[in-house]
């Protein structure tokens, strides 16, 4: 299978929920239309931002399906397939494919975990089979999964293992070891930032494609930062950084990426409503200290 790389920023999206907690796709079009407008090239469903192992399998099978009319040449739909259960994990990636996902990705199982990087290995390949015309990549992220294995030892044995491996989502600040990832095999497999906080390190490294949580909202920011990095305006680049940065540390003090961004995307005016349980809610007090801090460090004007 050719290696056809990911560019551009690539949205992680929340699920969008009704009041009740039910899911509620019917927000999705809207949604799709707003990031394209900003210059995301695609998504990353039902990873970590997206609540993916909250949903129940017919759950992801609904929004999948939603997503997936919103694709286009330009607009990439990436499904993460991962759970807890190969059999599940198989079965989502067996529908990714009949849906025409552009790709599909797996976290590693965080309840019974692998013992070594073979036997992760193993895990994927079974789940690759289920949809073996479409790229699969792994989803690298162990401060959620607790699974940290050498992610070169990892490439160097799922390319052998599993036809359709193209890369990862590299989501881990180890800098050492994303670039060995990326120069692996003449720079061979495609390497996916996932810390938005730091994308001026992945670019400096290397990197041509990131998927983060605060692309929902800030995609216009951080394609500037983007254009200035291209462009040799290194400073100007590290003062848009900075500001992801602050945003990014108000969202934390509110309970964090899903919690303060699903309140975040109403603000920009698309509700995607409540987080599921055990996930906390913000009360209209805590929303409206956000939404003032968010102003004091300059969130709106990038909008």
């Amino acid at each position: 299978m050719t290696i056809e790389k990911i560019n551009g920023l690539i949205a992680a999206p929340f699920t969008p929920m009704g009041n009740t907690g039910k899911i509620n796709p019917m927000i999705i079009p809207n949604y799709s239309e707003f990031l394209k407008k900003t210059g995301v090239k695609g998504v990353f469903i039902c990873g970590t931002t997206g609540e993916g192992l909250s949903l129940s399998i017919e759950e992801r099978f609904i929004i999948a399906n939603e997503w997936i009319k919103q694709k286009s040449a330009k607009f990439k739909i990436i499904i993460h397939v991962g759970t807890t259960s190969l059999e599940q994990s198989k079965t989502l990636a067996n529908h990714a494919q009949k849906i025409g996902a552009d790709a599909i990705s797996t976290m590693a199982p965080m309840f019974l975990k692998p013992n070594n990087t073979s036997d992760l290995v193993e895990f994927c390949k079974e789940i690759s089979i289920e949809a073996d015309k479409t790229p699969f990549y792994y989803y690298n992220i162990p401060s959620i999964t607790g699974v940290e294995f050498s992610m070169v030892d990892y490439i160097n044995l799922a390319s052998k293992k599993i036809p359709n491996f193209h890369g990862m989502k590299f989501t881990h600040d180890n800098f050492m070891e994303m670039q060995s990832c990326i120069n692996l095999n003449n720079n061979k497999w495609n390497i996916l930032h996932g810390l938005d906080e730091v994308l001026l390190a992945g670019l400096s490294f290397g990197v041509n494609g990131a998927v983060g949580s605060t692309y929902n909202f800030l995609g216009k920011l951080y394609n500037s930062l983007i254009e200035n990095f291209k462009n040799g305006k290194i400073k100007d680049a590290r003062k848009k950084q900075l500001v992801s940065v602050k945003i990014i540390e108000t969202m934390i003090k509110y309970g964090g990426s899903i919690v303060a961004g699903k309140p975040m995307m109403k603000l920009i005016g698309i509700d995607c409503g409540p987080t599921r349980l055990p996930l906390k809610k913000l009360s209209e007090n805590e929303f409206s200290k956000l939404k003032n801090e968010l102003n004091e460090v300059g969130f709106f004007n990038y909008l």
